[in-house]
């Protein structure tokens, strides 16, 4: 566009207000703040999701149970309010004589059990406490064992998560 010249004060004003270059500028100012308005909502969106909990992986756990060598467990595992069964079996190439097996949190279960080399058993632990169902329960499991005829108790270590049904 072209203007009339003048000697008037704010042609220059005019004149520098109507450059093309000023209409780049507010061209990239629409389009930073029209991206910005738009990252600003996907902002209010997460945080709107995060306070209702859907990020929360503890709603989600399933009910996990591992032991170290020379068990394993077969990952059947129960967490009721009066006991915790899980599924044990035997790894370790020869046979083991487990005496005692605790966890934490719940209690133990002291019936002597002979596992042969790749066997499997049902093991259920009563709990000395009854457990809230709903509840996350977490323990520690202690199997007391002997390999063969050894004289010596060995103990294996291991953990159970999830929730209480």
């Amino acid at each position: 566009m072209h203007y009339k010249k003048s000697n008037s004060r704010f042609d220059f004003v005019i004149d520098s207000i109507m450059t093309p270059k000023s209409k780049r500028s507010q061209a990239a100012m629409e389009f930073l703040m029209t991206y910005g308005w738009a990252i600003l909502a996907a902002i209010i969106a997460i945080g709107v999701l995060a306070y209702f909990g859907v990020f929360s992986p503890g709603n989600y756990m399933s009910n996990i149970v591992t032991v170290n060598q020379p068990f394993g467990t077969t990952q059947e595992l129960a967490i009721r309010t009066d006991s915790i069964s899980f599924v044990l079996r035997n790894g370790g190439g020869s046979s083991a004589d487990v005496s005692n097996i605790s966890i934490t949190g719940c209690g133990s279960n002291v019936t002597a059990m002979t596992f042969t080399d790749g066997s499997s058993q049902l093991i259920t632990v009563p709990c000395s406490t009854t457990l809230t169902s709903g509840d996350k329960f977490k323990g520690d499991v202690a199997i007391i064992y002997r390999i063969g005829d050894k004289v010596l108790d060995l103990t294996g270590t291991g953990s159970i998560s999830g929730r209480v049904e």
